[in-house]
């Protein structure tokens, strides 16, 4: 497993940001039971298809599909999709740069994929502060966890059109938002100037240290270089910011299945 994350790495280097990503959109939604990685087909539209997930990059999917593979032909139908995912997300954030942490083994992998409760259990570019720890503390999450869960943006990208309400247009007094660097905000509205036409482009979001996983995304926030407002936002809303500070500072059960294949049910639907 581990040469299989280390060659797909090396190869496609915003794997580690996406199956990050993946994982957390996984769990966050109804949790890690990887019924965001069934592919949809005829019968059935899976959480992959929900509007907040059609930019995750196809990495993070061809990886496990590569593990599963691998782990099927050596021991068939005992580890877990959902096992395999929390694994490779955290060996992958250690590869770049991140902190190891044990993974509790033993979840299995989920009988539904429902597209149509997506939305409503992730956070977006634009979601408010309110909504954002509302959110969050509906998961089990104080407002301390959140800012270190969004401290996974330290690696990976956002669209522009994530992004692009703060650089374009933004007031009748403004083109981009005052509280962005404003060089770093030429910079943004220069790469993103066609952005309508080409809707994959995308900038880092650690503009300093993009590969690597560590508090410099926390630094940006407080020089203004945050690139998606909600994470702005949590340096000037007194809820978030003193962890954002201190960060700155600082450097199973058995309902469901182990899949065959980690983007089909075992059973089609």
């Amino acid at each position: 497993m581990q040469t299989i994350l280390a060659e797909k790495q090396l190869s496609a280097p915003t794997t580690a940001a996406a199956t990050l990503r993946v994982f957390f959109h996984d769990c966050f939604v109804n949790g890690c039971d990887s019924s965001m990685l069934i592919a949809s087909n005829a019968f059935n539209k899976s959480e992959r298809d929900a509007n907040v997930n059609l930019s995750v990059a196809g990495d993070a999917f061809d990886l496990i599909t590569r593990v599963k593979t691998a782990l099927e032909l050596e021991c068939p139908g005992v580890v877990s999709c959902s096992d395999i995912l929390a694994v490779s997300a955290r060996d992958l954030v250690v590869m770049v740069g991140g902190p190891f942490y044990e993974v509790v083994l033993g979840r299995k992998d989920s009988r539904e994929s429902n597209p149509l409760i997506v939305d409503k259990n992730l956070p977006k570019a634009l979601t408010p502060m309110n909504e954002l720890l509302s959110l969050f503390s509906s998961k089990g999450f104080s407002a301390e966890e959140m800012v270190a869960l969004v401290g996974a943006h330290t690696i990976g990208f956002s669209h522009c059109k994530e992004f692009a309400n703060r650089i374009f247009n933004f007031s009748k007094t403004s083109e981009f938002d005052p509280a962005y660097n404003p060089v770093f905000a030429e910079g943004l509205r220069k790469l993103c100037a066609n952005y309508t036409k080409s809707p994959a482009m995308s900038a880092f979001n650690d503009v300093y240290t993009p590969g690597k996983f560590d508090n410099m995304y926390y630094k940006n926030l407080q020089i203004g270089l945050g690139l998606l407002s909600s994470d702005q936002a949590m340096v000037t809303d007194n809820r978030t910011k003193p962890f954002v500070d201190r960060v700155y500072k600082v450097k199973e059960n058995n309902d469901g299945d182990v899949r065959r294949r980690c983007d089909q049910f075992n059973t089609l639907q």
